[in-house]
């Protein structure tokens, strides 16, 4: 499935694509901390957790590709799963500050005690241990998911209804998360985090460690990605995003397949916020905000949505323009997002890699018909023919 995979038009892409981020996960670990502060190789620390940032950036987008570029479910509720996942990871970090919080409480988080919280809620259970939440992290979006998808596709929502009841998820839980007497931290979230697995979380060490675990997660991603679009299954999910009701009328159970893809992604995306969560230092019920999903839409659809390899792009780029913008012009930034999506929309329908495709094409093009058209002083091409007298 991964060779049939590799073997596309776009396989040369991926393999490259996967080499650079196992490649990434070795050597910017290495030059941030093997290399002196001023050396000219040396990459300091706030830029590998910038770079790390960007990474579970990408697989948000890698994991939105699955549904939107494979199977036509244009979600804009993707940023609920990335929260989530976040949050799971978050409540970990929680339990690790134990008495070291302001209040010194070795059981509740501080802004418990704060808010006279005499018992840890049930669903804090088992956070302290490092597997448990990071199960937590890929089944709760999981299970949302198939939750949401089995009675959406087997009412066979789709197209901009769903996008919108997708939407309304996102903003059902981002006003459900918001209030204190959930037990998540209201508005100001979780943050304060101390270590991680025993390493403190500030070190230089540990967030070359959350780097190399981002970029393998992400190389992971991509490669399972790869083997679910590369087999069968993946042409069945092709061909029920341009022909769904085709595929029933032949017998597809297109609701089943599409729930899988679905809770897959979600999964994804769960992992891309618990990785996101360490490396940020905070998760509060923003993350939640619908326009955290239309900006994970613009970044599939700026790198070329169908792609896999794409999204990847199109979000580091993105979130890197943001990054520059919002230092050098940060009132315009806004502005310049939404030029951008406009015109992708207008003039890049299949993103920056379909317009790769074309010019690559179109190169190999013309250079087969240079080779068929005649040479100088009228030799044709061919060294074997001759001009007929």
């Amino acid at each position: 499935m991964i060779s049939r995979a590799l073997a596309g038009p776009l396989g040369g892409v991926r393999l490259v694509l996967i080499l650079v981020l196992l490649g990434a996960a070795i050597l910017v670990p290495v030059l941030n901390l093997a290399l002196p502060a001023g050396h000219p190789l040396h990459v300091p620390t706030y830029a590998v957790t910038l770079m790390g940032k960007y990474l579970t950036y990408a697989l948000l987008a890698l994991a939105l590709d699955l549904v939107w570029g494979y199977c036509g479910i244009l979600s804009l509720g993707h940023a609920a799963f990335f929260a989530l996942g976040g949050y799971a990871m978050g409540m970990y970090l929680m339990r690790q500050i134990g008495s070291r919080g302001v209040y010194g409480d070795p059981v509740l988080p501080d802004f418990m005690v704060f808010l006279n919280w005499q018992e840890l809620p049930w669903y804090w259970y088992g956070f302290d241990m490092f597997p448990f939440a990071m199960i937590m992290a890929l089944a709760v979006p999981g299970l949302l998911a198939f939750v949401f998808g089995w009675f959406a596709f087997r009412s066979r929502v789709t197209g901009v209804y769903l996008s919108i009841i997708t939407q309304a998820m996102t903003y059902a839980l981002l006003l459900a998360f918001f209030r204190n007497d959930m037990g998540f931290g209201g508005n100001n979230g979780l943050t304060d985090f101390k270590d991680i697995l025993g390493f403190d979380i500030q070190a230089g060490t540990t967030r070359a460690g959350l780097f190399a675990a981002s970029a393998l997660a992400l190389a992971a991603c991509l490669v399972i990605t790869m083997a679910i679009t590369g087999s069968k299954l993946g042409k069945v999910l092709i061909a029920v995003r341009d022909a769904e009701s085709r595929m029933r009328f032949i017998g597809y159970r297109v609701e089943h397949f599409k729930l899988f893809v679905w809770t897959v992604s979600a999964m994804m995306a769960g992992l891309a916020g618990a990785l996101y969560v360490p490396q940020v230092g905070i998760i509060n019920p923003g993350e939640f905000a619908p326009a955290n999903s239309i900006e994970a839409v613009i970044w599939v659809a700026v790198g070329g949505r169908g792609t896999l390899a794409g999204p990847i792009i199109g979000a580091v780029l993105v979130n890197f323009a943001k990054s520059w913008f919002t230092a050098a012009m940060p009132e315009f930034w806004l502005f310049a997002l939404g030029a951008l999506f406009v015109a992708v929309t207008l003039f890049l329908p299949q993103g920056l890699l379909g317009l790769g495709q074309k010019v690559f094409a179109r190169m190999k093009r013309h250079t087969r018909e240079d080779a068929r058209s005649p040479g100088k002083d009228g030799l044709s091409a061919d060294p074997g023919r001759q001009p007929a007298e």
